[in-house]
């Protein structure tokens, strides 16, 4: 394979497609476990996983005197389910359903000594047929996950770079299960209108409080059979003349049915430096948000951050 393929490899909408929405729905059963057992933390930051070394995974869950972890191993095709107490469980990511993999998700947590209760409806998704009861075949691609996993690690690390030049309060850099995207989010600091709400299958008191303050948020979406994998970019609320603003690269755009901008993942792949595309749009898109809405920028940003040096003050 070239250098580029192994960096940030081809994905396409067609070959993610089923997985991905079999993933989502896996990821759904590990991410409301951590929700059924972890504290609300602002903006649902408790709820979602992280890009690992092999995979997804939810951080450690508090389970009484104990805690656990879930992580989806894409290198050893497994969901790794390990306790503090040393037990440890593995279930194979196969082509299948859901409610069999619900049935071993609970087989195992309760072997564990670790048994969760959760809500069985799956959110934000069309799909609303609770895991127990969704006997329809599910088809799992290991290599289309695997594949995907190698550009969230890349998209992670940039992202994460892009975090470092922000001083105010920014969430860290987490896959929402719902929506199945993988986000940074920036906040002015100031509070936001009350959220309409409406979002499908998701409680409007959820996204009320998501969107308490106001957000310059980014992110990166595998896509779907309508649209191909891609990075967006939004503001809410969105103050005038945003959808209007000029942002970098040149492949990026605004989508009046999204209401975000969005440049394709390809086209990022396809730049001579990704890393250098991907940071252009994240920094064109926050700053059109942050200059229309009037931020305090100055008191808000900071140079990136580089390994070793910590940040100038004084």
């Amino acid at each position: 394979m070239t250098s580029r393929a192994q960096t940030w490899p081809e994905l396409s909408a067609a070959r993610l497609w089923p997985t991905m929405e079999t993933l989502q729905l896996w990821a759904q059963i590990a991410g409301k476990t951590r929700l059924s057992q972890t504290p609300w933390l602002n903006h649902g930051w408790h709820v979602t996983l992280r890009v690992s070394a092999r995979g997804l995974a939810t951080g450690l869950i508090p389970h009484g005197a104990v805690g656990f972890s879930m992580e989806f191993d894409f290198i050893a095709g497994a969901l790794v389910i390990r306790v503090s107490d040393g037990g440890e469980r593995r279930i194979v990511l196969k082509s299948g359903t859901v409610a069999d993999f619900y049935a071993e998700v609970q087989d195992a947590l309760t072997s564990l000594g670790v048994a969760c209760h959760i809500d069985l409806t799956p959110d934000e998704m069309a799909e609303v047929t609770p895991f127990p009861l969704d006997e329809r075949f599910r088809t799992y691609d290991p290599e289309a996950a695997r594949d995907y996993w190698r550009a969230l690690v890349q998209v992670d690390r940039v992202f994460n770079l892009f975090r470092t030049g922000f001083l105010g309060k920014c969430s860290p850099v987490h896959l929402f299960w719902g929506a199945f995207d993988l986000a940074v989010t920036r906040f002015s600091g100031r509070r936001a209108p009350l959220h309409p709400g409406g979002v499908p299958n998701l409680p409007d008191a959820v996204t009320r409080e998501a969107y308490s303050h106001e957000v310059a948020s980014a992110g990166f979406w595998p896509g779907d059979p309508g649209r191909e994998p891609s990075f967006y970019a939004y503001a809410y609320p969105a103050p005038p003349g945003f959808e209007a603003a000029a942002v970098a690269p040149t492949a990026a755009h605004w989508d009046a049915g999204l209401g975000e901008f969005v440049l394709p993942y390809a086209a990022v792949r396809a730049e001579a430096d990704p890393d250098a595309a991907l940071c252009a749009f994240l920094e064109s898109t926050y700053e059109a948000a942050a200059d229309l809405a009037a931020w305090d920028r100055a008191a808000l940003e900071c140079p990136r951050g580089t390994p070793r040096h910590p940040r100038r003050v004084g």
